[in-house]
């Protein structure tokens, strides 16, 4: 009997061994969103027609003995920022409520390619612009673990999604922490990219579907196992389409294989972001087993940079990409270009950082998933406070994400603990500047000293 909360991998080796057919696999993952969906509202746009066509077509060349590609039956849901041929895809705003593009985002071809089947897409906020999954067309997406909380955001129905089991995998999409944050309040596994490293041609963000490139952001996997993120940056990772004529992605190995010989710097907590108790103790817990396991970590190894004012540059670079008009507004290209000048400075500083640390672990969230909060006032972002935890201002969601993001570092995120009271936590592990393969290597290291993804008690 195959488990629909199993890893990718362990799907993919059920059809290989025809366990299950790619139609029945289908049938199974249609019957738990139908059964299981209607308390977290992640899936918000249904494609079975087309879906049953392609999953019989697979079954046919499976058993005619053809080659198929490396996600050949794989079900899987796509997060409605992503244009996907055929299917309606909204970006959460109104402006596309019925926009059902023609072409399929790079990221969606080349999962497409492999043999998955896309099946339905999943909730974000509008153009994908909040750390919570609501809009006024499909409504608010709720946390698996407390579904008075949130599954975070953007990318929280996507999260939300691979944590129930609806979904082999998803692909989300992150320039504030929008893979990073939702992986983490959902309990499952999330990869942010080095910049540029996966084609993020086909995202919606505007009415003006386009094909640019928009400044931090990147596009990112999220499974349940890191098994699944290895295999899925493999396949995703590769040049813009405008650039494959002449460039090729080689990403370095990792810098270490065994938990002992990684140099790990930990920064757990700083007064430009504090973290809330209840996350600072799974945190420390983590980094504890770490260290009894034998990894060698450095608590006090710092980039040189003063961190607040670093993320700040980062949330109004993110706001002129974004055109979050209260993060940040009016910004001419001159002013762009003085904070990117600035910026270069400050990859410069982590290059630096990075010559004598190999991982650097810090918070993905001061606080784990919170309650929904939805202001009456405009943007959560302006006005919003988080009032299960003291009132922190909602803009300090941003921090930690944002002083990694905006300097195009890659960051996988594990799941590593619960808190007291139940909700996920995972953790930031960045490492240099195209070295994502170092941050996966240690993210793996990590499962093996506290665990992984765990069935959140909605989706049993």
């Amino acid at each position: 009997m195959v488990e629909l909360t199993s890893s990718l991998t362990t799907l993919i080796a059920a059809l290989d061994n025809k366990d299950v057919s790619a139609r029945e696999l289908l049938g199974m993952h249609l019957d738990r969103v139908d059964q299981l969906n209607g308390a977290v509202n992640a899936v918000v746009t249904l494609a079975p027609d087309r879906a049953e066509i392609e999953a019989a077509d697979i079954d046919q060349a499976r058993a005619n003995g053809a080659d198929l590609g490396r996600l050949a039956g794989v079900p899987i849901t796509i997060k409605d920022a992503l244009a996907t041929e055929g299917i309606r895809s909204t970006g959460g705003a109104v402006e596309l409520r019925d926009f059902v593009p023609d072409t399929d985002a790079v990221a969606v071809a080349k999962v497409r390619s492999e043999g998955a089947v896309v099946f339905g897409k999943t909730n974000v906020p509008r153009w994908s612009g909040d750390y919570q999954s609501y809009n006024e067309m499909f409504g608010t997406t709720n946390n698996p673990w407390d579904v008075e909380r949130t599954p975070g955001g953007s990318s929280g129905g996507p999260a939300a999604a691979v944590a129930m089991g609806f979904t082999g995998f998803e692909i989300g999409t992150d320039i504030g922490g929008s893979v990073r944050l939702p992986s983490s309040h959902c309990g499952v596994y999330g990869h942010k990219p080095s910049f540029g490293v996966i084609p993020t041609h086909g995202y919606l963000d505007s009415v003006d579907y386009h094909r640019n490139v928009s400044d931090v952001n990147v596009f990112g996997p999220i499974a349940r196992s890191i098994d699944d993120l290895d295999l899925l940056v493999d396949l995703l990772a590769g040049p813009n389409p405008d650039d494959a004529p002449g460039w090729r992605l080689e990403l370095p190995p990792p810098r270490a294989v065994e938990l002992a010989d990684f140099r790990v710097a930990a920064w757990l907590d700083d007064s430009f972001c504090p973290v809330d108790d209840s996350v600072s103790a799974v945190l420390q817990h983590v980094v504890g087993a770490l260290e009894d396991a034998g990894a060698r970590i450095d608590h006090t190894a710092r980039p040189e940079l003063e961190p607040g004012s670093a993320s700040v540059d980062g949330s109004n670079l993110i706001g002129a990409a974004t055109d979050i008009s209260d993060m940040q507004e009016g910004m001419s290209h001159l002013q762009w270009d003085v904070m990117n000048r600035q910026r270069g400075e400050l990859r410069q500083r982590w290059s630096e950082f990075f010559g004598d640390i190999d991982v650097l672990l810090c918070p993905v969230s001061p606080v784990p998933a919170f309650q929904h909060v939805h202001s009456s006032q405009g943007s959560n972002w302006a006005h919003s406070v988080l009032s299960d935890f003291d009132d922190m201002p909602y803009r300090h969601m941003l921090r930690w994400n944002t002083l990694i993001g905006s300097a195009y570092l890659p960051a996988t995120v594990p799941p590593v603990g619960r808190t007291a009271a139940g909700l996920p936590v995972g953790i930031q592990v960045v490492t240099p500047f195209l070295h994502d393969r170092t941050a996966l290597a240690f993210a793996r290291r990590i499962t093996e000293v506290v665990g992984g993804y765990e069935v959140p008690p909605l989706a049993l």
